[in-house]
């Protein structure tokens, strides 16, 4: 029978160390090394010119500052340092019928938010958040609390659950601001919000919440990417967001990601789940810096809707055609081919045109699609061109209402830059509206 290498090499050296034993002990019957051994040499001693002498089993002293690493050791005193600014949030619906519970369940399947049973057919479910200011203003993310009928929040390491209110929302950044009623306000610990232009990739993040419900967990990881774009909010738009490897599950929307200051960086929201419905070490955090920049906005909400401004049109995006089909209807390489511009939109007050010429084109599906190619084609917005149609929706979702945008604009063989103040438009969501 064949032995494993490692074992015949250990058993090689419990036998050598047995035979110099006993060749140590047969030279040890003599008087005179007898007396050598015991009258000079410490019994701690461990071999005397070759010869193996039993040493004291005395264990090493664990130095418990030395055995955690430089990093190990930030990380504690961060969570530490921040465990009482986290946020757990209960959101319970009266009815699984209403058209709130429809729509969170909608939101629960999209963003993976735990679900967990109610009575008399109410749905309920959990997420995370943490407190932004003194005054006890909670960030979290809209698909968190949108929908529910009513809110409860609990603080780390208390039981206590508290009522709140929604103070406003911005569905379109996935982000909301609720305020608990009746929290001490010695409890309240608002976090410290960093800037998330200055981060790089490799860089520690620690993310905090509740994951499938379990209070207070925290993963460790790294910032993946810095270049990432993912569909955010209601609106489904491609946003910069930051990647993680740090674990974020079910429970932990809307909590905090922090940096090795202790700093927040961003507000977990989505995970990439490779269809296992739980962390694949692919997370997603809305950036710290468009909080910052809706805060102000969100703390005046009253309750309200934080509303984007939109253009008002519908587009094609020409990246999207074939080189073939672009050459044919003589089309540029890329931007937005207007469809429709509806009326008494931004883009109808700043004379911009739908197209009427029908033609077919294959679609993303393998099949075709009826386009129109004679409308305005918008190719740069405030002189950055367009490569695709996400980069007109990124450039109008950024901007407040009543800002205005500088748009190139080809129609027919001439090109012309027009100038579009941009106002709150509804018309039926569809695919290519702005």
């Amino acid at each position: 029978m064949k032995r494993p290498l490692p074992l015949l090499l250990l058993t090689g050296a419990l036998a050598l160390g047995s035979f110099v034993g006993y060749q140590a002990n047969e030279r040890q019957n003599s008087p005179a090394e007898t007396a050598s051994v015991t009258s000079s040499t410490p019994v701690e001693e461990e071999s005397i010119q070759g010869q193996m002498v039993p040493a004291t089993n005395r264990p090493a002293a664990f130095n418990q500052a030395r055995a955690r690493t430089e990093s190990e050791a930030n990380t504690v005193q961060v969570v530490k340092d921040r465990q009482d600014g986290l946020v757990y949030i209960s959101v319970t619906e009266s009815s699984s019928g209403s058209e709130q519970a429809q729509l969170r369940q909608r939101l629960q399947e999209q963003f993976g938010l735990p679900e967990l049973p109610g009575g008399n057919g109410a749905r309920s479910g959990t997420g995370s958040g943490f407190f932004v200011s003194a005054a006890g203003d909670i960030i979290t993310n809209n698909h968190v609390i949108e929908g529910a009928s009513e809110i409860t929040i609990r603080l780390h390491g208390n039981k206590k659950t508290y009522k709140a209110k929604v103070i406003a929302r911005a569905p379109d950044f996935d982000l909301a601001l609720i305020r608990a009623e009746g929290v001490p306000r010695e409890d309240i610990q608002a976090l410290p919000l960093g800037d998330s232009s200055r981060l790089d990739v490799g860089l520690k993040a620690i993310a905090m919440g509740a994951p499938f419900g379990l209070d207070f967990s925290v993963s460790e990881g790294i910032i993946s990417s810095l270049e990432r774009t993912v569909p955010v909010g209601t609106k489904q738009v491609n946003q910069q967001v930051i990647q993680t490897d740090a674990a974020i599950n079910p429970g932990n929307s809307g909590g905090p990601l922090l940096n090795s200051a202790g700093e927040v960086i961003g507000v977990n929201t989505q995970i990439l789940t490779g269809g296992i419905g739980q962390s694949a070490g692919v997370g997603f955090a809305i950036p710290i810096n468009t909080v910052k920049k809706l805060l102000p906005q969100l703390q005046a909400g009253k309750g309200g809707v934080i509303r984007t401004p939109t253009l008002g049109i519908q587009f094609t995006d020409l990246s999207a055609l074939s080189d073939e089909e672009r050459k044919a209807y003589n089309l540029p390489a890329s931007g937005a081919l207007l469809q429709q511009v509806y009326p008494n939109s931004p883009a109808a007050r700043a004379g911009l045109k739908g197209g009427s010429e029908a033609a077919t084109v294959s679609d993303t599906g393998g099949g075709s699609a009826q386009i129109a190619t004679d409308g305005d084609i918008i190719t740069a917005v405030d002189g950055q061109a367009i490569t695709e149609g996400d980069d007109l929706r990124r450039a109008v979702i950024g901007k407040q209402i009543g800002d205005r945008l500088t748009l190139t604009v080809r129609r027919g063989s001439k090109t012309r830059e027009v100038t579009v103040q941009l106002q709150a438009f509804d018309f039926p969501q569809a695919s290519g509206q702005e």
